[in-house]
This record gives structure tokens, C-alpha cells and sequence, in this order.
């Protein structure tokens, strides 16, 4: 029998693993991680993507090594890594999932088709989440989600035949592969097991709160499910995750029913946890559908709209959490630490570059793109566009940061935590330092004053949005017109 291609990607793991499932049935296999060196320096790539990658690795190779196989690793152009291998093995068949992903992915993959068929070699590409490739239309969309979120997950192989010899390169770190290392040394680890065990304790225990808890970056950090990272690069699966919390409402719903007490908030939270994960494929199938939106406006009539108005002091501001806006900075801090923030401050990030700052979104994408440890592709481009207003079909949504400070960290634990430079700030003022009448002795010291005026940004920001002419202020305002009595 020939050797059978399992080309691991986006899908670190071995339980519900269609290809890895279908290779094992058809022959001896070749199990291969590519360390590509294009997505390795492409602009949305960290070192704590590699990381992640990197930690996933090794419990993939033990469970391939405990059904018999073992994980090739290889650094090197798609084509030409699969070219040496195919004289190495002669396979005839590579089995992979459907990849969405960004343009980089999306011409490699085209290269690796062409490769394919001039070789003769079978390229079966399977559905990995519930996205759908060449729809006619999205009727009947939601429909097909829900037949392949039904569907069995699948169990790993019990015995892997393998393909004989090959030399593997290992697992290869930052250094070895020219990146610098890793800044977020507060992210997750990868790899399958702690991706379960953060599914068991968000269901079992985190997420009873989840419907309130999702929307502050205090309690978000434990109170949200933390799985978009395992779901962003494989080590779980849509369909585990999905299935996982049916059956945990399902429980819930027979205990409420034997007379048993169970707290109130489990059902409406993982009710919104399920409409969560049907939203994820939607997004993914956007970027599916229409590749271009990483580059150019879902709607081009806003084409022109910030290209040429890109303020690169603002932008570094933004990235270094030196706005003057102290959520807005915290939020930008604890990314760069941790690799993570929850959805709505991932928004108001957006937004407030968008329309506060008026930058493009194509750069400060990129950036955001390399600090979420759980970077997809296909939620990250139709999000960043939806937040910066340029889909057309979006109501402009501009996030005031100073009345987020106060709805979502009224106390300013979050603020004080990644801005401990506020720390002398009185409660009442930690969102609005500058209106504290001792503002003089921390602001343009140790921490900076507002860039600008929210207020007037926003305003100039909607005018411009809807095609006027009113101009974003440039200037920050004087210090004497931000102070204010000692009230909130």
C-alpha cells in the first residue's frame, strides 16, 4: 500500500481528526508538521504563535508514537519540502483539513494543488470547522453547520501503520527559525490536554457566570471560556467544543427536572456560550467567501476613506498603551503580557484606533494580529473591518474608552494592575486622571496626558464616516480644559 501524506496544520491534535482517521484506513503514514518560513515572517505572526505551536508539538508526536506513527517535522517551502519528501517516500496521497486562512495560506495552497497534480498525487482537503468552500449563496448555511455539528466526533486511530525512515527536524524554537523570542510570557500553553482541561472547568465551573462575566476584562479572564486559542490552532475542534457544552446543558436541564438545585445562571450562560461558537464559523465563512476582505474594505465605497490620513506617532501610542486613555492602555499592556482580552475590549481596541486615532485598519489588524495568542484568520479580518465601520452592512459602533473604564472595571482593578504608574490616583479619577487635582504630578511624568479629546474625536469620526468633511483634532487639548472639580 502507498504511503499515506497526513499533513498537520491548523489542527494540532489527534481526536476528531478526519484526515489523520482516513490516511490510517488507506495505508502507512507519514505524519508531517511544515514549519513554513512565509507564515513564520509574515506581518500577523508572532514568536507566541510559534510558542503555542511549539508546545502543542510534542504531545501530538506522543500520541501518534503510542498508535504506532511518528511526527516529521520540517522547516522549508511547502512545494519544495513535499518534493524532497515525495523521493523519500513516495506517497500518492496527501490528506490534510481545508484551511481559511490569509493570502499567504490561501497561495500556498494553490502552489501545493499545482505541485499535486503535476505529480499525480491525490490531495484530499476535509472540512475542518463548519465552513463551507464554494457556496453558491449562505441559504441553508446554518443547516449544514448543524448536520456536521451533530455528526460523531471521531475517535483516533488505535493503530497507525508508518511510513519507514525520515529524519525529522525536531521541534524548532524561536532562534533556530529567525524570530526574536516570545514577549507574551503570560499566555496559555497549547497542546490537547490542557485545551480539555479548560473545556471541563469552564463548563463544570467557570462559565456559571459567563453571560455577565464576558463582557469585563476582569472577571472575562476567568469567567470566559479561554478555548479560542486550542480552537484557533487545532488542539481542540469545533464539534468537540460544541458537543461538550450540549451535553453539560442537557445534564443541567435533567437535574433541574429530578427536583435537584442547580444555579440559575448555567443555562442562559452557555446559552450564549452555543451562540458563540455557531458565530465563530460564520465569521470564518465570511473570510471563506471573500479572501479579499483582509486587504481592502468590504465595502469599497470606503475605500480612500483613512489611507492617507495614517499618523504614526498615534498609531505607536496605541501599540505601546501611551494613549493617555487608561482602559484603552491596559487593555494594549495585558495584551502584550498575557496574549489575551476579552471580545468587547478587543472591540473598543479597534475602534478607538479606527475612529479616535482615524488609522487605517490594515496596520493596526497586523498588530493586533500578532498579539492574540488565538489569532484566526477568519474572525480576526471580518471583526477588525466590523469594528472600524468599513462593511457597509455594520451600524458604526464608536466605544467611548472612559465610560468603558467605568461599566467594566468601576473599581479600576484592571486599570491599576497593567498601569501601576496610576497607582496614586484616587478611585473615582483612575478612569479620568486628568480631572484629579494633583493630575499635574503623575500625567506627562510617569504616565501620559489624553493624545487627544475622545469626545471631539468621536464626533469628527462619525461626521467623516458618513462622507462630511469635519476634520479629527490633531492636538491634544491644554491641560486646563481636562481638570475638573473633584467629582466624577
Amino acid at each position: 500500500m502507498a504511503t499515506q501524506l497526513v499533513w498537520f496544520k491548523r489542527d494540532l491534535r489527534v481526536h476528531d481528526h478526519a484526515p489523520l482517521v482516513q490516511a490510517a484506513r488507506s495505508g502507512p503514514c507519514l505524519c508531517l508538521y511544515l514549519y513554513e518560513p512565509e507564515l513564520l515572517h509574515s506581518p500577523e505572526f508572532d514568536a507566541s504563535h510559534l510558542a503555542f505551536i511549539n508546545q502543542s508539538l510534542p504531545e501530538l508526536s506522543r500520541e501518534l508514537g503510542h498508535r504506532g506513527a511518528a511526527l516529521v517535522t520540517r522547516a522549508g517551502e511547502a512545494t519544495e519540502v513535499l518534493d524532497q519528501l515525495q523521493r523519500e517516500f513516495a506517497f500518492d496521497t496527501i490528506w490534510s483539513h481545508q484551511e481559511t486562512g490569509n493570502r499567504i495560506t490561501y497561495d500556498r495552497d494553490r502552489r501545493v494543488a499545482a505541485w499535486a497534480r503535476k505529480r499525480g498525487v491525490v490531495w484530499n482537503q476535509l472540512p475542518n470547522h463548519g465552513v463551507f468552500r464554494c457556496l453558491d449563496s449562505r441559504d441553508g448555511w446554518a443547516r449544514r453547520w448543524e448536520t456536521l455539528m451533530t455528526q460523531p466526533v471521531l475517535s483516533p486511530p488505535a493503530r497507525i501503520a508508518a511510513a519507514a525512515g525520515g529524519r525529522s527536524a525536531g521541534v524548532c524554537d524561536a532562534t533556530a527559525l529567525g524570530l526574536a523570542a516570545s514577549e507574551r510570557v503570560e499566555a496559555v500553553s497549547g497542546g490537547e490536554a490542557v485545551a480539555r482541561t479548560t473545556l471541563e472547568s469552564f463548563l463544570q465551573q467557570r462559565g456559571v457566570n459567563y453571560r455577565a462575566d464576558m463582557s469585563s476584562p476582569v472577571q472575562g479572564w476567568n469567567g470566559c471560556s479561554r478555548l479560542s486559542p486550542y480552537l484557533a490552532w487545532g488542539n481542540l475542534s469545533i464539534r468537540q467544543v460544541v458537543q461538550a457544552s450540549r451535553r453539560r446543558s442537557a445534564e443541567l436541564k435533567e437535574l433541574r427536572a429530578r427536583g435537584e438545585e442547580t444555579d440559575r445562571r448555567w443555562l442562559p450562560s452557555l446559552n450564549s456560550f452555543s451562540q458563540r461558537l455557531h458565530w465563530h464559523c460564520h465569521f470564518i465563512q465570511k473570510l471563506e467567501d471573500e479572501p479579499a476582505i483582509e486587504f481592502h474594505n468590504m465595502n469599497r465605497a470606503f475605500d480612500g476613506l483613512r489611507e492617507d490620513a495614517f499618523d504614526v506617532q498615534r498609531f505607536q501610542a496605541w501599540c505601546a498603551g501611551q494613549t493617555g486613555y487608561p482602559m484603552v492602555d491596559a487593555c494594549m499592556r495585558a495584551l502584550a503580557r498575557g496574549g489575551w482580552i476579552n471580545f468587547r475590549m478587543r472591540a473598543m481596541l479597534m475602534s478607538f484606533a479606527s475612529y479616535h486615532l482615524w488609522l487605517d485598519w490594515r496596520r493596526p489588524g497586523e498588530y493586533l494580529a500578532r498579539l492574540f495568542t488565538d489569532y484566526e484568520p477568519g474572525i480576526h479580518w471580518p471583526q477588525v473591518q466590523m469594528q472600524s465601520g468599513t462593511t457597509g452592512i455594520n451600524t458604526i459602533r464608536i466605544y467611548n474608552p472612559i465610560k468603558q473604564g467605568y461599566d467594566q472595571d468601576p473599581e479600576g482593578v484592571f486599570v491599576r494592575k497593567w498601569l501601576p504608574e496610576l497607582d496614586a490616583v484616587p478611585d473615582r479619577f483612575v478612569h479620568e486622571p486628568w480631572k484629579w487635582e494633583n493630575a499635574a504630578t503623575v500625567l506627562d511624568k510617569a504616565y501620559p496626558w489624553p493624545i487627544l479629546d475622545h469626545a471631539q474625536a468621536a464626533k469628527a469620526a462619525r461626521a467623516r464616516s458618513a462622507g462630511g468633511s469635519a476634520a479629527v483634532p490633531v492636538e491634544r487639548p491644554p491641560p486646563t480644559g481636562w481638570l475638573a472639580p473633584a467629582t466624577r
